[in-house]
């Protein structure tokens, strides 16, 4: 029986201990803390201090080397164009064809077809129907005539360039390079 008389003033206990407010102070009171501890402390705390500054300089300084080797990447693929334009510059051939397609020069006896508004019917601007010499009232506003009018000149479409038709067709690019 003395068995039960225990377990239930236990389970009491249990009961106020739980019902009751903790008491901070009490708890933090139970706390030592030596010299020896403080000052571990205080040295941890001084190393995060000093330490984070220098953290943050380590990713700034990993994202500028990031962002160099890119740029690098970058220079070392444009040069490496720049050299495959430089051996083609040197090809005669290639120079020749340049300069029939870019400047239109032709070889002596050679006839040069420069044909105009090749482009195909849907191709072409559409025609404007002829400009009537009777003056009209409009029954629109002014306003929204001219915002109208604005869009639909920025949108139109344009005829695109041509290249000419030569009599001869280009040399072949030689084989050199």
């Amino acid at each position: 029986m003395a068995k039960t008389t225990t377990s239930s003033s236990r389970e009491a206990g249990r009961r106020t201990r739980e019902r009751r407010p903790v008491d901070v102070r009490g708890w933090l009171g139970g706390i030592r803390l030596s010299g020896f501890a403080v000052i571990m402390l205080g040295l941890v705390v001084l190393g995060v201090f000093v330490l984070i500054p220098t953290f943050g300089t380590y990713l700034d300084q990993r994202q500028q080397i990031t962002a160099l080797e890119q740029a690098v990447a970058v220079t070392t693929h444009d040069v490496a164009t720049l050299d495959r334009q430089k051996e083609r510059w040197s090809d005669p051939a290639y120079i020749t064809t340049q300069a029939r397609q870019r400047l239109y020069y032709v070889r002596p006896g050679e006839v040069v077809y420069l044909v105009q508004n090749d482009l195909p019917a849907s191709a072409r601007p559409i025609e404007q129907a002829p400009v009537s010499k009777d003056v009209e009232q409009t029954r629109t506003d002014w306003m929204s005539q001219l915002v109208t009018s604005v869009t639909t000149a920025g949108l139109a479409q344009n005829a695109a360039v041509t290249t000419p038709v030569i009599g001869v067709p280009d040399p072949a690019p030689s084989a050199t390079g």
